[in-house]
Order: structure tokens, then sequence, then C-alpha cells
């Protein structure tokens, strides 16, 4: 009889409940349940609708009991960053409040009245997100600093879901350490740094890797789903998860994990925590076995999914993929510009920026996701290069996993940019690292090489020659 590991796969735009086993040592997927996700605006503030996606996340477990296929541990993952604030009887303080907020316009300057940028990048590896969780408590600090004073409990978003499953309130390190506020050192929170900003230390829980099992359902849970199982942390930040299922059987592999965002990079055993690093804004996030994820986190497919809102009408991203493929519009963005980040209008910004640049102004949807493609395609040649002059080291091909990996023009575009092959799959990589990170604690799996060699046996992957 099959043994099924559930994972929550939970992205700025939708989630997803994917249900595996193996078979014959292959890997098979069953996608059980999809929900929408998306920010929304509340009490004047962007946020997330927390009670909304925990009742999904039961809601597609109550399907695995209908089906018959009693999972043997389940895993949220989800995007990085944000969290939540607890009281002393566990209930929320506040919204979940969405990393596209403004709240945190300004904030960096205020971090670095009292820790420089350098210190701070030279003590915690990760680059300047102006929507970083050191960030974002700088804001609830001079703006609502009565939330940070009845606060028992600070969680980030899946720790959350992970509190609501099991009654267990713990942090998940790969999860923790996009926040800027994790040491590459000790792999644990920085209380000084904490302290030195004026954020209550007592607030921040054990750091836990993943593959630990948190513990089983709550009593209120199961009689809700219908059976009970464990608890498993995955690399709860979606990239960490993603990662792990890169199919490739090299340590220093170049991968971009393609979706809301592009995060392309490679594993390093030591952070680069180097100045230089700083200056091209390149980050070390934790990764599985505490590898670190070094990284560029660049603007990806948020830009196309704004477009395909604002003007795409009925088409599928295929087809804007499609349409984009044959447009002869040569006109660039600078797609790491924080103008793109969360304009009121993604479509008409394109235009003022190519406008302001004196460049040819995109007017259809197919010269509009033109320029975007080929901007994306752009920042990863010089991302690679980048990457390469930090290591030393001279990358062959690059592994894009995700569902950005469907994007057939924007893979082309990629090998020609960047003079490499690609190799594209799969697509639900952070789902499947997810499950294999489960597997590995259950010990079905031995370890990550045995997970890869796993993956890359059970899942097809596309090659786009240069």
């Amino acid at each position: 009889m099959s043994q099924y590991y559930l994972a929550v796969d939970i992205g700025a735009s939708s989630g997803r409940h994917i249900l595996a086993h193996l078979e014959e040592g292959r890997m098979v997927l069953e996608e059980v349940h999809r929900f929408p996700n998306g920010m929304v605006e509340k009490d004047g503030e962007m946020v997330w609708e927390a009670e909304r996606l925990f009742a999904e996340i039961k809601a597609g477990m109550k399907k695995c009991k209908e089906m018959g296929k009693i999972p043997v541990s389940v895993g949220v993952d989800t995007w990085g960053v944000d969290f939540v604030l607890l009281d002393k009887e566990g209930n929320r303080i506040g919204n979940a409040v969405a990393y596209r907020d403004h709240r945190t316009q300004g904030m960096d300057d205020e971090v670095y009245k009292i820790i420089p940028e350098a210190e701070l990048y030279a003590r915690t590896g990760i680059q300047r997100q102006i929507f970083n969780t050191i960030y974002q408590l700088m804001a609830l600090k001079m703006k609502k600093p009565e939330q940070l004073a009845a606060a028992e409990t600070f969680l980030q978003i899946p720790d959350y879901f992970h509190y609501l499953l099991s009654g267990v309130a713990a942090t998940e390190y790969t999860e923790a350490t996009t926040g800027q506020l994790i040491s590459p050192i000790t792999k644990d929170w920085d209380f000084e740094l904490m302290e030195r900003l004026g954020f209550p230390t007592h607030i921040f829980k054990k750091v836990l890797t993943p593959g630990t099992v948190l513990g089983e359902l709550t009593k209120e849970v199961q009689e809700e789903v219908g059976f009970n199982c464990k608890v498993v942390l995955p690399a709860t930040h979606d990239t960490g998860s993603a990662v792990v299922a890169v199919p490739s059987n090299k340590e220093d592999a170049l991968y971009i994990s393609s979706g809301t965002w592009s995060l392309m990079g490679t594993e390093l055993m030591e952070a680069n925590c180097a100045l230089e690093s700083m200056a091209r804004n390149l980050t070390n996030e934790g990764g599985y076995n505490y590898r670190f994820r070094y990284l560029k986190n660049i603007m990806g497919l948020w830009m196309i999914q704004s477009v395909k809102k604002e003007i795409g009408g009925t088409y599928g991203f295929g087809e804007i993929c499609e349409m984009a493929s044959k447009s002869t519009i040569a006109s660039i963005v600078d797609c790491q510009n924080e103008r793109f980040l969360a304009p009121k209008n993604m479509t008409r910004e394109v235009q003022a920026f190519c406008a302001e640049t004196g460049q040819q102004v995109p007017e259809t949807l197919a010269d509009v996701a033109a320029v975007i493609y080929n901007s994306l395609a752009q920042c990863y040649a010089v991302t690679i290069k980048e990457i390469e002059s930090m290591t030393g080291k001279k990358y062959d091909r690059i592994h894009i996993v995700g569902g950005g990996s469907n994007a057939d023009y924007l893979n082309r575009l990629t090998a020609k940019a960047t003079g490499v092959p690609v190799y594209a799959g799969p697509t639900e990589a952070t789902a499947i690292g997810n499950i294999s990170i489960q597997m590995m604690s259950d010990g079905v799996l031995k370890d990550i090489w045995d997970a890869r060699e796993c993956i890359f046996k059970s899942f097809e992957v596309a090659v786009y020659e240069v």
C-alpha cells in the first residue's frame, strides 16, 4: 500500500495541495486542491487573508480523506519575509500585512541610523529589500508600537499555519533567514542586532531545521479533516523547497526558481558576506541542511501576472508568451527598479519607463509582454556574470524550475542572452522539494542527492540549446 505525503504550497497568487507517493523509485504527484490567493486591502493596509487561507488548507486535507489517501505527513511552504504577531492567548494581533504594503517606505533609513547597511549585510548576508522583515518590524515599532508591546510570539506566515495545524509555535530556518535577522554563522536569531534596533527579543521562537517533526494535528483539526498525521517542516520558504528539487547532481548548479519572483543563484556551503557581494545585491538565504542559497531576487513574472490582469483579458499565460514571441519591439526596462514592485498599474509603468528612456513605447499586450520577457532575459544574463565573478566558477547550464519553466519564449530568450543551455523543469518544483524533505524525514529517501536523483528520473526536463 502506498505511503502518501502532502505538500501545501501557497504562492502569492495561488495555492495548491499536492499529494505524492513513490512507484518503482519514481515520485508520482496528484493535485488534490487548488485555490486563489492575493493581497486585499483592509484597514488601509495590503494584507493576506490568513483565515481564508487556513480554511483552504483544511479543505484540501478533507479531500485527501474523501479520496481515501491519508498522508503520513503534511508540510506548508509560502513566500518569505511576512509575519504575524500573537498575544499571550495565542490570538493574532492586527492583520497579516503583505510585503507589498507601503508601510516600509523609509524604514531602511531608520534601520541604518542604528546599524549601517554594510554592517547589517556583514552580520546577516541578506540583500536589502525594502520589504524585508527587519524593515516591517521597524515600521511596527514606529507606527504601531502597541502591537509589538502586546506581542508574545512572532511567527512567519508558514510558521503560523503550522502553529494552527499542530499547536506548536516554532520558527523554520529557511523562512527566517529571508527577514535579515538571522546570523549565517550561528544559524540562529541575531539577538544583539534585535536589541540594538529595539525589537522585543522574547517573541522570537526556537529556530528549527527542515525535516523536523513538529508534532501531530491538533484534536480540533483532526476532527475537522477526519484524520491525524504528522506535521513536518519542509523548507517553508518556497524557494528553499524549490532549490531542493533542482534535478542536478552538481554541488554548485546554477538555477532560476521562476514564478512571481525569479530567484537566480547557486548553492554555497558558507555565506559570502563581502562588501562586493552586497554591492551586487546578492543574498545568502538559508537552504536545506544549512546550505546557502546564494542568489539574486529578480522581479520575475509578477510583472506579467500584473499585465495579464490589466490588459490580458481571457488570454492564458501560454497564449501571452506565444503572442510576445511574435513581437519585434526592442525596448528594455530595468526590471530590478523598485518602481515595478507595487505600481498602481504595471502596464503604464512599463510604458512610462520606455518613454522616459527614449525607447519605443509598447502599446499592445504582445509588445508589453515582449518588453518584460526580454528585460528578464537580459537581467538573467547580467546576473550569471555577477555570480560567476563572485564564485570564480563558470556555469555550463541553467536549471529553471517552478511555474515559469513553462514560459517557452522566455526560456529561449534566456539561453540566447546568457549563452548557456537552459534545462526547464520540473514545474511543481516547490511542492516536489517540500515532499522530498518530508520523505527524507520519514527515511523513504536517504539524503538530498537521493532525492534529486529520484526527481531527475521522475519528471520531464526540456532542454533549450544556445
